[in-house]
């Protein structure tokens, strides 16, 4: 692998994306011998006199091994396209970034991930509809990717925190930044076990209004299709269905009142042909996800140990008492106890009162809303 600091370098050269790195791989073999390279070689590859300048400057002013060393400092984990933990949806892209900057930490079931966007000036609908369907991707096993945006980006974001659900937030400044600002504790429950942080901006990047486009770009990456609720007419949610439709990933969007303003751009998306969406299912059918999370359920139910699956074997939708499972499993007292515990919190069992317990049924894979259900 390329020493990271000629990564971290070149990211850090405005007019340099992912092009022009190619494009010196391809010529120098790696980015150290490109980040010495002379001028007519540059130019050579292709490089116009803006990329060579900013590159000249970039040579005198930055301290490769200091800027390395800061990166590390701020807690980030920094990905290239030569990593073997860069993610594979975002991998598929055009154009993907050669560097991810990571707090937290991507994992397997990211794959199977949604993104959900929508106005920073949602109604109470909006916050409704956008808490349910989260919740709802969320226990079937599916990340939620947003933007850490108010409105709907934040309410996405909690609600797969508040369902035990793992979530992404693509931030448009650097990810020494947090913004907004309000989201500051959201960003740390995120990066505590639930998620990551992700940016391709260098360190140091403040948020900006021209850094959006890019990052609602890495949103519709980091997923299998986009959810859109609430968009008014010139939202930057559009801006992300958009890059969708460019990455070959599904579109969606939930109706709203058509006298909404908020309402106009996901009412257009549908129009236009995006799969409209009232209920999960609608979600977990069209991205065929019902496979994985039948396979998610399965598995959450398997006894982990001996005497796990003894209580089982002895436990249905009759309440039976602890007394009686040790009686009838030979176990005693305190290990039936303290392993049904552990079932409990697991899923598998439920006490019924008076230490009577029953076996919860398989559960239904797609939970819906009340809403969703009448």
């Amino acid at each position: 692998m390329s020493d990271l600091k000629y990564w971290l370098a070149f990211n850090y050269v405005n007019g340099i994306g992912p092009a022009k790195v190619q494009a010196l791989l391809g010529a120098f073999g790696d980015l150290e011998r490109a980040w010495h390279a002379g001028e007519s070689q540059l130019r050579d590859i292709g490089f116009d006199a803006r990329a060579i300048d900013s590159l000249r400057e970039a040579r005198q002013k930055l301290d490769l091994d200091a800027y390395a060393t800061k990166v590390a400092a701020s807690g980030a984990q920094a990905l290239t396209w030569e990593s073997a933990d860069y993610p594979g949806l975002l991998r598929q892209i055009p154009a993907a970034p050669p560097v991810l900057f990571v707090r937290g930490a991507f994992a397997p079931v990211d794959d199977w991930a949604v993104a959900v966007v929508g106005t920073r000036r949602l109604s109470a609908y909006g916050r409704l509809v956008t808490h349910d369907l989260a919740t709802a991707l969320a226990r079937n096993g599916i990340t939620i990717v947003s933007g850490l945006a108010r409105g709907i980006d934040g309410v996405a974001h909690r609600a797969a925190l508040e369902a035990d659900g793992r979530t992404i937030a693509v931030m448009g400044c650097g990810i020494d930044r947090v913004y907004p600002p309000e989201h500051r504790d959201l960003a740390h429950a995120i990066v505590d076990g639930h998620g990551a942080l992700v940016t391709d901006f260098p360190l140091g990047t403040e948020p900006s209004s021209i850094n959006f486009p890019a990052r609602n770009r890495l949103i519709s990456g980091l997923a299998l299709g986009v959810l859109v609720i609430e968009a008014g007419e010139r939202s930057g949610a559009l801006i992300t269905a958009r890059f969708a439709l460019e990455q070959d990933r599904d579109v969606f969007a939930v109706p709203g009142n058509v006298n909404s303003p908020v309402s106009v751009g996901t009412n257009r998306l549908i129009q236009q042909g995006a799969k409209l969406v009232t209920r999960i299912e609608d979600i977990l059918e069209e991205l065929n996800l019902r496979m994985v999370t039948e396979q998610q359920a399965a598995q959450a139910v398997l006894p982990d140990s001996a005497e796990e699956a003894a209580l089982l074997s002895q436990l249905s939708s009759q309440p039976l008492h602890v007394d009686d499972l040790g009686r009838l499993t030979g176990m005693p007292s305190y290990l039936v106890s303290s392993t049904l515990t552990l079932m409990e919190l697991k899923g598998m069992v439920q006490q019924v009162g008076a230490m009577n317990y029953v076996r919860l049924r398989e559960p239904d894979v797609v939970y819906q809303s009340d809403a969703a259900k009448e």
